[in-house]
């Protein structure tokens, strides 16, 4: 308890320090004391009552949930872009510019970036700066041919980044999926595509994003599922994949699913990186989403509000 004169005391110094803006060395002196005791003061303040801080910024909300996601699931960092209202479009957007920055500004012990493929990896790339990062080498995750969509390949995204950081990059000249086992057996085997998924299991970061093969599937788009697989993914467990690996609700790899046709690293290996980034936007990715954080396959997640809020609700 404190009697009338010390709660005058620690108000007088609370008053100086936050609306006056002295310094507590400035009030130490004005009271002759050392300024140990005026911290000591203003703690106690705050302890009792008299000091109240709030942080009156709109962005406490979503720091305070990047901080419970952090935890919840054992993440490195988490950035949540406000999404409020916008449209689809708008919204991953500004998770691809936000994870562009993020790339940006940290990539300075990174001499090796592997990139997977999507939609809003190739967003980010478009908003990724040109930079001079001569020592850095860009590595497609995954192969990638044909006719559609090519801008949003690996090996397609992989140019363009090396290009906006003056760095250099890899190419897997292999489908993504290819139409049998025994192709793929062939594929993997020649020297060319071995050295390039080699490197890509051994680079320092991973940018990556996440597929909901049932929901607005880029995979159904470029004609790699049919409803008959998706029939037999349903009926098998799986909620996501990463770089066509698939993987059920716990986040476990569904080897079973077309894993000895897709060229590209498996997600043992991705999880053996030291720094998987994520970048996903939208909210029909949050069941993919958490199945991907129960296996452990991110560090760093890159997310809109809204993504982040329904993850915050799961158990």
């Amino acid at each position: 308890m404190t009697n009338w004169e010390e709660r005058r005391h620690l108000v007088k110094i609370a008053n100086m320090y936050y609306n006056d803006n002295w310094t507590q060395e400035q009030i130490a002196k004005k009271f002759s004391v050392s300024r140990p005791v005026i911290s000591k003061a203003l703690q106690k303040a705050k302890q009792i009552g008299i000091i109240k801080v709030f942080i009156n910024d709109k962005t406490f909300h979503t720091v305070k949930l990047e901080e419970k996601l952090e935890e919840k699931y054992n993440l490195n960092d988490v950035l949540i872009v406000p999404s409020s209202d916008q449209s689809v479009e708008m919204t991953t957007h500004a998770v691809a510019k936000a994870g562009a920055n993020y790339l940006s500004k940290n990539m300075k012990e990174i001499k090796s970036l592997g990139i997977s493929w999507g939609e809003t990896l190739t967003a980010l790339v478009k908003e990724y700066p040109f930079e001079m990062r001569e020592n850095v080498k860009i590595v497609p995750l995954e192969g990638g041919m044909g006719t559609k969509k090519v801008d949003i390949h690996a090996n397609q995204l992989a140019y363009e980044l090396s290009n906006r950081m003056g760095g250099t990059c890899t190419y897997l000249y292999a489908p993504a999926i290819v139409e049998s086992k025994e192709l793929y057996e062939r594929l993997i085997g020649m020297e060319d595509i071995e050295l390039v998924l080699n490197e890509g299991k051994n680079v320092d970061m991973a940018l990556i994003g996440i597929g909901n093969p049932y929901h607005n599937s880029t995979l159904e788009t470029l004609g790699y599922i049919q409803n008959e697989e998706k029939d037999l993914m349903r009926e098998k467990g799986v909620v996501g994949d990463l770089g066509f690996r698939f993987f059920d609700e716990s986040g476990s790899p569904l080897t079973d699913i077309l894993d000895k046709q897709v060229i590209g690293i498996s997600l043992n290996s991705l999880k053996q990186i030291n720094k998987v980034v994520a970048v996903v936007s939208g909210v029909n990715k949050v069941d993919s989403l958490r199945a991907a954080l129960k296996g452990k396959f991110i560090d760093v997640l890159i997310t809109d509000q809204k993504t982040a809020s329904m993850l915050d609700k799961f158990e």
